[in-house]
């Protein structure tokens, strides 16, 4: 079945049925029964219109970075569904929830249907993970030793990984970790939050390993 999100207005986003009816539908089977007969209100690129679940993640599978995320659940941080939504945007190869395996979902607005999310009850079974895969680890974390994210050279293959808000990355984490940048900050407040720091992490990582057109 299709992920469609009912909304009190279905034509602010979107598109209705397939044009022509049963008999005019493609001859794809990319293309979702269901999504054809009553519309397509999911909020999805034009060229993934009336594409099943399972056939856009199979293509995102084809163009996904060799980048991963990684953030520690150890409290219920509501920010995972921030930072999985962005991970979205950005296609990643992998998203990682370390710790509790149970997550606040709403924030993702079920974008961790069309991403790789994995859990690991701990940071060992993590890094292991990561160096099973190649993957550089990389913390993101305003602490002692930290180096700015500003000129740092993003590994390729790596996964950049986030503490949660309120403490940061546990100090296994951060020993487990290659290297630990932070966001340079020029405000009264010590931390930024972690779904705003993982895209711009996320951010800085694209704009030194994706190629991008020219305006």
């Amino acid at each position: 079945m299709a992920d469609v999100d009912p909304t009190p207005r279905e034509d602010l986003v979107g598109v209705g049925p397939w044009p022509g009816g049963e008999a005019a539908w493609p001859d794809d089977p990319r293309y979702d029964a269901e999504l054809l007969a009553e519309g397509d209100r999911r909020n999805v690129p034009d060229e993934f219109r009336y594409w099943s679940v399972e056939a856009i993640v199979a293509e995102l599978d084809t163009r996904r970075h060799p980048l991963h995320v990684a953030i520690e659940n150890w409290a219920h941080d509501f920010n995972i569904g921030s930072v999985v939504r962005t991970a979205n945007a950005f296609n990643v190869a992998g998203v990682h929830v370390v710790g509790r395996r149970r997550w606040n979902r709403r924030g993702a607005m079920v974008t961790d249907r069309y991403l790789h999310v994995e859990h690991h009850p701990d940071v060992e079974g993590f890094v292991e993970r990561a160096r099973g895969e190649g993957l550089a680890v990389v913390g993101v974390d305003n602490v002692p030793g930290s180096v700015p994210m500003e000129g740092f050279v993003w590994p390729e293959r790596c996964v950049l990984v986030l503490g949660q808000e309120s403490t940061g990355l546990t100090p296994p984490m951060q020993e487990a970790c290659d290297v630990v940048v932070h966001i340079t900050q020029y405000g009264s407040t010590r931390s930024i939050n972690a779904g705003a720091a993982g895209a711009i992490a996320m951010h800085s990582w694209v704009l030194q390993h994706v190629p991008h057109p020219s305006p």
